[in-house]
């Protein structure tokens, strides 16, 4: 079973997801159509990619009219913090024994 942190890296590890995650980040709630245009990949890939991004929670939805706009979620990004946690204390503690040695 994959942990939830796996799940996050598997989702971005694409670039066009990836692309698209960090625009949603920067620039807040988007449509496909907006997301498509400036991007150098076709409308149903988009959607495609947005249905991942969505299944790993790194992307929300929400109807507005006809059109849904999605937006991240940047607290989707939690247990990738706490992978990075984990292994900044694991290798401060590694280099602080060496120093000592």
């Amino acid at each position: 079973m994959q942990s939830r942190a796996d799940i996050v890296f598997k989702s971005l590890s694409d670039p066009a997801r990836q692309a698209l995650f960090e625009r949603l980040c920067r620039e807040g709630e988007l449509t496909v159509w907006e997301l498509t245009e400036a991007s150098r990949v076709s409308q149903p890939a988009v959607c495609k990619h947005l249905g991942q991004l969505k299944s790993t929670g790194l992307v929300r939805d929400r109807r507005r009219g006809r059109e849904p706009r999605y937006s991240a979620e940047p607290n989707a990004l939690k247990p990738l913090l706490d992978w990075l946690g984990f292994y900044t204390a694991l290798w401060r503690e590694k280099l602080d024994a060496l120093e000592k040695f």
